[in-house]
């Protein structure tokens, strides 16, 4: 993992909050995820940047000097992104939209709303793994809109100048190996999983393997995860049948896998549409967002394992629309 500039802001707010629960509150993170990413940020730095007490935290004499750097090097490079951002958005006008995504089925339904609603505009993408980081960047006007996800108790944080919609809920299944005995059910329990060795995302930027093991506690205890891995990586770990993992329904499977929901639907994702309030596209947010979902919709239709279980579940939301 290399430095970069989140890194530096995620130390800063530590100084400033005094406390990793403080700290962690203003981030739209956990205690825990928040000290699992300042161990690691230690680890690349070459030593401990806090030490911690009954009264929170204070830097370390190490950690007084990077966080001098840090100060002295943020508002410079704060200034810098919104100058430019301003610049760019006085030359291009409309001429060039720059959307992001999540690891979510929608990137080509917002690129082509994006292109209804302004067929003379240029598109780019860009993809992240965490929503934190395009939230980031449509904040700081880097990003026109971006598809991002969040789960129940884990909304993303409020952004200003971001608007954020909800596209649509759907329940989280099950990836197994098309070999295994559990691939034989209509629906798999979790608890079912909890003895196998599973494949999960990378915990860094992003919460959703955090999310799991907060479910997966009520199922008796947290997986065995040897393997972290997503993307491709994680399928072929899957496919291998050496682990088990989790998936958005709208997954559709490949060869050597099989998509089963989970019983109960005790796991939920959401997909959301962001856009910046001041943007080129804030006037047609409401076309871009129908646009949208009604692509998801054909998308859940496409999956053979979601629209299975939609069509015994017709009228479920989930927890995290509202």
């Amino acid at each position: 993992m290399d430095l970069e500039v989140r890194h530096l802001r995620v130390l800063c707010t530590i100084a400033e909050a005094g406390s990793l629960t403080r700290a962690a509150a203003s981030l739209g993170m956990t205690q825990p995820g928040l000290s699992t990413q300042l161990r690691r940020i230690e680890a690349m730095l070459g030593g401990a940047l806090f030490t911690r007490g009954q009264a929170g935290v204070v830097a370390t004499p190490f950690g007084e000097l990077v966080l001098d750097r840090a100060r002295a090097v943020l508002p410079g490079i704060d200034g810098l992104m919104s100058d430019t951002a301003r610049m760019v958005r006085r030359m291009s006008a409309c001429d060039h939209v720059r959307v992001g995504s999540v690891g979510a089925p929608l990137l080509g339904q917002l690129v082509a709303a994006v292109k209804t609603v302004l067929p003379d505009a240029r598109v780019s993408t860009r993809c992240q793994h965490s929503p934190v980081t395009l939230l980031d960047e449509l904040a700081a006007d880097r990003l026109e809109a971006a598809v991002l996800g969040d789960h129940p108790e884990q909304r993303l944080p409020h952004r200003d100048g971001v608007v954020l919609r909800p596209v649509a809920a759907e329940p989280v299944f099950a990836l197994l190996p098309s070999t295994h005995p559990l691939a034989r059910r209509e629906e798999v329990p979790l608890a079912a999983l909890v003895d196998e060795d599973w494949a999960v995302p990378r915990p860094d930027g992003d919460r959703t393997s955090e999310y799991w093991w907060s479910v997966c506690a009520a199922a008796g205890r947290r997986p065995y995860a040897p393997y972290e891995a997503e993307g491709r990586p994680l399928i072929e770990l899957v496919r291998a049948g050496l682990a088990v993992s989790l998936c958005q329904a709208t997954f559709v499977e490949v060869p050597g896998t099989a998509v089963r929901p989970l019983a109960g639907n005790p796991l939920w994702y959401r997909h959301v549409l962001a856009w910046h309030r001041d943007g080129p596209l804030a006037r047609h947010g409401g076309d871009i967002l129908r646009r949208v979902t009604a692509g998801y919709r054909d998308i859940r239709a496409a999956a053979p394992a979601y629209a299975r279980w939609h069509a015994r579940h017709p009228h479920a939301t989930g927890p995290a629309v509202s």
